[in-house]
């Protein structure tokens, strides 16, 4: 076996003592998914493709919760750290498609009149995304609403013949009104009524991990307000693109959106 990839194959066996604890996902090393990485002893920073990651666990064993792209492709890659470089395997995963036909035509292809609008509020959301705190998050997630999982993450989409990127969250479907709950314990970072998005709450739970919860029909929170696992911080709706009511929620690792069913711990 490739040294690299025995290296790889020790760390990942290694793993099974801290994913016994409950609250630490699994190891899903492919694209969209969650690479659980033991790290050296005493290791205090890591970075993946240039963006830093969430450490967790004790100093004495500390394990990187590492978001992977959609977009990267399967092979040996590495996590670099600043007690050296640790190579892991991306393995190949495929997604299906999904085809939606969407009435208001001009959420799939704006105005030129939106473009502002639009790119602001893109600008707003990535800021929040790229921010990177040293709070240690609570990585037990809770189901943010009971409902009908309607749409899983990374499905590439089709809307109205035209192809889009791949669904970034998981939709679960539920009548309007419906709570929805925070995932876990966090600081609100932003809330508005976007125009893809609809009424959107993102809440960064600390060092990277953002959560993203849209098309709602009621906002309960404001910005800068602190919120624990399971608060109430508002209710499905259907604003902005949707074809019915539901709630999408995403993950942010590291700034890359992965499959939220990896933290919520469900089938899909």
């Amino acid at each position: 076996m490739n040294p690299r990839l025995k290296l790889g194959a020790l760390i990942v066996s290694c793993l099974m003592f801290v994913q016994n604890l409950g609250a630490m996902p699994a190891h899903n090393g492919h694209p969209g998914g969650i690479a659980v990485i033991a790290l050296p002893a005493q290791t205090q920073s890591a970075h993946y493709l240039g963006n830093a990651v969430l450490i967790t666990g004790p100093l004495s064993a500390p394990v990187a919760i590492v978001g992977i792209g959609l977009d990267v492709s399967p092979g040996i890659t590495e996590l670099t750290t600043n007690r050296g470089a640790i190579p892991f395997e991306i393995k190949p995963k495929s997604y299906l498609t999904e085809h939606i036909t969407i009435t208001q035509t001009e959420k799939v292809n704006p105005p030129a009149r939106d473009y502002d609008r639009i790119i602001r509020e893109r600008d707003e959301m990535s800021a929040v995304f790229k921010s990177f705190s040293n709070q240690r998050p609570d990585l037990a997630f809770v189901l943010p609403v009971i409902g009908r999982l309607s749409s899983p993450f990374g499905k590439k989409r089709i809307f109205n013949g035209q192809p889009r990127n791949p669904h970034s969250g998981l939709d679960i479907a539920a009548p309007e009104g419906t709570p929805v709950l925070a995932a876990s314990g966090g600081e609100v970072r932003a809330t508005g009524d976007y125009f893809f998005n609809g009424k959107t709450i993102l809440i960064d739970h600390g060092q990277g991990l953002i959560t993203l919860y849209c098309h709602l029909s009621d906002i309960a929170v404001t910005n800068g307000q602190l919120v624990e696992a399971g608060q109430h911080i508002g209710a499905v709706g259907q604003t902005g693109r949707v074809t019915g009511p539901h709630l999408h929620f995403s993950v942010n690792l590291n700034q890359t959106r992965v499959d939220p069913a990896l933290l919520l711990k469900i089938d899909q």
